[in-house]
């Protein structure tokens, strides 16, 4: 692998605000760790797009990322993980560290949920790439797994945030009788995260919510710390940039990180 030096930044990726989900907890995890977010803002949300499609943004996504001197790069979206995860492993895997935010998930219900009856929301993509199924039967946990594409939440939440607005969305796709009966709902869009409190009332507050920001903060940072590259020093950079700039993105970083922001639009599909 090209060799890297613990000060060099992560690089994370998604189309939008998403992947501020997991971008905040890395930072709040590793407060010493420079941070690259590239959102892909002139192509959102991946979620109705084509697995080749995303296959081509992530691999030019990357590549900028690894002009960077990138040591790790998060794919911050589980559309674009489902899709393009292997491909640009394949591409880049010897020059930094590729992560996705699927298998910390997996690696979650592996221990923490065997002979659980779970539901899961995501985008179309996701959803209908069958990664999660295919992941979680071969845990031979006895988890059983009921999945609901729920495509147009992620343009809600990009739209207004989290707003009343979304609660007749929300209404529509939780009443789906395949989310019935359920022990926990796995928020498989780096997005949700941003309604969880409000998908959680929804249920009454009766099951539990896995958000994966947490989770992929921590296997993010126990990455780091095998391969030695963990920044025990540095002063925590972070540097935002957009295919597209739009107020939506720029609203929700503030909230996310309630200070002054480096956000550079980054026209790479130009």
């Amino acid at each position: 692998m090209t060799k890297h030096l613990p000060e060099h930044p992560i690089g994370i990726f998604d189309s939008g605000i998403g992947g501020l989900t997991v971008a905040h907890a890395i930072v709040e995890q590793l407060p010493h760790e420079n941070i690259i977010y590239f959102g892909d803002t002139a192509h959102l949300p991946y979620g109705d797009k084509s697995a080749t499609t995303i296959q081509a943004y992530s691999i030019k996504i990357a590549h900028l990322l690894l002009q960077q001197q990138c040591k790790l790069i998060l794919i911050a979206c589980n559309s674009a993980s489902a899709a393009a995860y292997e491909l640009v492993r394949e591409y880049i895997g010897t020059q930094a560290i590729v992560m996705n935010v699927i298998d910390p998930m997996i690696h979650l219900l592996h221990d923490k949920y065997a002979h659980k009856r779970l539901g899961l929301i995501g985008t179309r993509q996701t959803v209908n790439s069958n990664v999660y199924k295919k992941k979680i039967d071969a845990l031979d946990r006895g988890i059983q797994l009921q999945s609901r594409a729920t495509n147009l939440l992620a343009s809600a939440i990009e739209e207004f945030g989290d707003s009343n607005a979304l609660d007749g969305l929300l209404q529509e796709y939780l009443s789906h009788p395949l989310l019935k009966n359920i022990d926990a709902l796995v928020l498989a869009c780096t997005h949700y995260p941003v309604i969880k409190n409000r998908i959680a009332h929804y249920f009454k507050n009766k099951i539990q919510i896995i958000d994966s920001s947490e989770i992929v903060a921590k296997a993010v940072k126990s990455r780091l710390h095998e391969t030695q590259l963990l920044n025990a020093e540095g002063n925590g950079s972070k540097s935002f940039y957009l295919s597209d700039y739009t107020e939506s993105f720029v609203n929700g970083a503030k909230i996310f990180f309630q200070e002054t922001l480096h956000i550079q639009h980054y026209p790479l599909w130009e």
